[in-house]
């Protein structure tokens, strides 16, 4: 399957699937806000579904390019299990968009993990946006091995901003 997602249909095909992952969830943006989410008619941020998650022993990583804002810190503060739960990395190099879902199914797109990219903002308040969601395994592997390469800190030692990466991964 590979399925072409714009705009509203990152919310309810790709934000909404991650409440269904049961081992693994891969987030990679370059953006990341005080996104919310429907819960049974109630809007809560993003961060409560993460925070389930690995309450249910779900492995989350995060990647993101630069620290989110007040808000998104203060929802974030909600939830301590995400203080060591959340497996995150910063990196400023960052720009992909992925989501991967138990190492089964990628979202590889525009959208970044904001309201506006991927969240509930009404259609006339939301970015155009672009990705392809796939349960292809050759498109998984390669999507979930950039990640990684990221994660690993393979991609380090000659990123050239080393200068302004607050979270180190490699020195």
């Amino acid at each position: 399957m590979i399925k072409f997602i714009s705009d509203a249909d990152h919310y309810t095909h790709v934000l909404a699937r991650c409440k269904g992952v049961r081992q693994t969830l891969w987030i990679g943006t370059a953006d990341i806000k005080d996104t919310y989410i429907d819960v049974k008619g109630e809007e809560v941020p993003f961060l409560k579904q993460l925070a389930q998650l690995i309450r249910k022993g779900v492995e989350v990583r995060l990647i993101h390019a630069k620290e989110p804002g007040p808000a998104f810190r203060e929802d974030f503060d909600k939830y301590p299990i995400l203080y060591d739960g959340l497996e995150r990395v910063l990196c400023p190099r960052v720009h992909f968009k992925m989501l991967i879902f138990d190492c089964e199914e990628a979202y590889i797109g525009s959208a970044n993990l904001t309201g506006a990219g991927m969240g509930m903002k009404s259609e006339n308040r939301r970015n155009f946006e672009a990705g392809i969601l796939t349960d292809n395994p050759k498109i998984v592997e390669a999507a979930m091995e950039e990640f990684d390469k990221v994660w690993r800190g393979e991609k380090c030692k000659k990123c050239q901003r080393k200068t302004f990466c607050l979270d180190k991964i490699v020195t």
